[in-house]
């Protein structure tokens, strides 16, 4: 054991993550040269075009350092907030952590929460500055910022360039020499830790695993102890670029089990492996049910093709544990799916991969986050779905969730940001200067204020310089109301949002121009109001396209000209009443871009 290292990187998504991994494959030879490709662990081609890392993997290298071979598994992780629970596991699964900074941009928020995760499990942090080849490398300042927050000394910060490879070769002598060996118990009950799992077509579902005590022998009977189902190990072994089968995998060390599993739900991140006859004591502390925390309709644009729709979503959450879903239907579009994310980034990743992967053209609804209703009774509803939520006279009060959202920006626009996080009910909390010019600003917000354009609201105001991360803090007491838009006296359920009382009145006014310019002119007159319950609070008037019935009469008596129209009039009453209004894809969006 005292041969292995356990390490993950930590980074600002953009600040070089995924090429330095590159390097270190190239430079301990465990991808040869004809496989090498930029971003190898990223296999996803929205990964690659975005620049993302979206499901974490984990391979292994072999090192020689004086002599001795090491084994060093890197356990990749996402850097993106919304998947922050799957860092936290495979953090968990790590002794030590490569604290990647680019050199020209310094700290971001995201780097510091999942910095601070690593430090609260008692990882050895190896500060790394990236990109310090680029013309607009700051090396000085950032080493201050590095120092300032680690508490380090400025000679354990190595500078290194992921693409040119500068520095590489002192980053695999730091990771053996500063990480420290696992410990565990080779003599004591299995007990291994789950940080992911992937779904392959042949095999089902794969779990990646680090091994504390004991060892995982293939055709070992084994327990997953949260889920308390028990399978035989078909196969394990460790995980290169491909995987390497094993008849033993031992304590300190990372690898994968097949067992036939056929669902994802089966498997969740942070589950115990232990032996079925000889189990451990306690599970590993830190297991939780991923919760989703924002949720959508998905709609296909042809109702025919709902039963298509529920096959590509069941394929989607074999790879993807963290999405659920659940059939509803809606008057305005038919049958359709409420499903449920981690955030927007999930959410967008998701209706994308839908389009690509199984080529469903689909009509995604106004997002919203979960609300916890207390009704005069007495009883508790969960409202994932405005359509859900007990009227107003039924209702006692209303919980949201609450999030703690911490901004890392430049001095110059701390105002600008500070009454951006005001207009959305943020309460600032903390505002820490970082270095001379960068500040942390600390705010309390509800949840539903940041799904809609917080963040682009964000880096339009800092032109690109503010980072954001947040965290739930839980459910508190708001004074929300439902709002549903009415197109010629009838709701549209699609349309509804539940919003805070204070900004129906504006919000209502702005949906309505919006979709006044949205929705085609039909032969009829349109109304389009906003209410909340039998309350309207805002109305906009889309007028008819008259047709020229009195084209055909060239001079003549008038009164013929206005038996004309008079009949035309009579038509057009009929077409009121029984006219349906036809709504556009973009107008079930408008609402996050009100201000455009």
């Amino acid at each position: 054991m005292e041969h292995i290292r356990n390490f993950c990187i930590i980074a600002h998504i953009d600040h070089g993550k995924s090429t330095l991994a590159d390097r270190l494959l190239e430079y301990t030879n465990t991808v040869d040269k004809r496989q090498l490709q930029a971003q190898v662990l990223d296999d996803m081609d929205l990964e690659r075009e975005r620049g993302i890392t979206i499901k974490s993997h984990a391979i292994q290298m072999n090192y020689k350092l004086e002599g001795k071979d090491y084994i060093l598994n890197l356990i990749d992780t996402p850097g993106h907030v919304d998947f922050s629970y799957e860092v936290s596991r495979s953090i968990a699964a790590c002794e030590g952590a490569l604290l990647v900074v680019d050199a020209s941009q310094g700290i971001e928020a995201q780097t510091i929460s999942n910095l601070f995760m690593a430090i609260e499990h008692g990882l050895t942090i190896i500060p790394i500055l990236n990109k310090i080849d680029l013309p607009s490398a700051m090396p000085e300042e950032v080493s201050d910022q590095i120092v300032d927050l680690l508490g380090c000394k400025r000679e354990e910060i190595m500078a290194a360039s992921g693409k040119t490879g500068m520095g590489v070769h002192d980053i695999l002598r730091a990771i053996v020499e500063r990480v420290p060996a696992p410990k565990g118990d080779l003599n004591a009950p299995t007990k291994a830790l789950i940080f992911d799992s992937v779904f392959n077509s042949f095999r089902g579902i794969i779990a990646y695993y680090r091994v504390i005590d004991g060892s995982i022998k293939k055709g070992q009977h084994v327990r997953f102890m949260n889920t308390g189902r028990d399978y035989l190990a078909d196969e394990v072994g460790i995980l290169k670029l491909d995987m390497n089968p094993r008849q033993e995998v031992k304590a300190g060390d990372v690898g994968y089990i097949i067992s036939g599993i056929k669902e994802a739900k089966e498997v969740e991140v942070g589950d115990t492996i232990t032996d079925h006859e000889h189990p451990t004591a306690e599970p590993i502390k830190g297991f939780e049910h991923v919760k989703p925390m924002v949720f959508a309709g998905i709609y296909p644009v042809d109702t025919e093709d709902f039963e298509e729709l529920r096959e590509a979503m069941l394929k989607l959450q074999l790879n993807d544990a963290s999405l659920v879903f659940e059939p509803e239907s809606s008057a305005a579009l038919g049958f359709g799916f409420r499903c449920g994310f981690l955030g927007m980034l999930h959410m967008e990743i998701i209706q994308e991969r839908l389009e690509r992967e199984f080529n469903m053209t689909v009509i995604t609804t106004v997002p919203n986050v979960s609300y916890i209703a207390y009704t005069s009774k007495g009883d508790v509803v969960q409202v994932n779905n405005p359509s859900d939520l007990p009227p107003v006279e039924k209702t006692d009060y209303v919980e949201e969730p609450f999030i703690q959202a911490s901004v890392i920006t430049k001095g110059e626009y701390v105002g600008s940001i500070m009454s951006l996080c005001m207009e959305k009910r943020g309460v600032l909390k903390n505002q820490v200067y970082l270095t001379a010019d960068r500040v942390e600003l600390t705010f309390e917000m509800p949840l539903a204020e940041i799904v809609f354009d917080f963040y682009d609201k964000l880096k339009s105001i800092s032109r690109g310089y503010a980072s954001f991360d947040y965290h739930p803090i839980g459910y508190r007491e708001s004074t929300l109301v439902k709002m549903d838009i009415m197109l010629n006296g009838k709701p549209v359920d699609a349309l509804s949002a539940i919003i805070h009382r204070d900004n129906a009145f504006d919000l209502g006014k702005k949906i309505c121009k919006k979709l006044r310019e949205l929705i085609p002119r039909q032969q009829f007159e349109i109304a389009i109001q906003a209410a909340i319950g039998a309350k309207i609070i805002a109305r906009e008037t889309l007028s008819a396209l008259r047709k020229d019935v009195t084209a055909k009469c060239y001079g003549g008596d008038i009164s013929r000209k206005r038996k004309l129209l008079e009949k035309q009039k009579a038509g057009k009453k009929r077409m009121r009443q029984v006219g349906n209004v036809e709504i556009p894809q973009s107008a079930f969006m408008a609402v996050l871009k009100l201000d455009e």
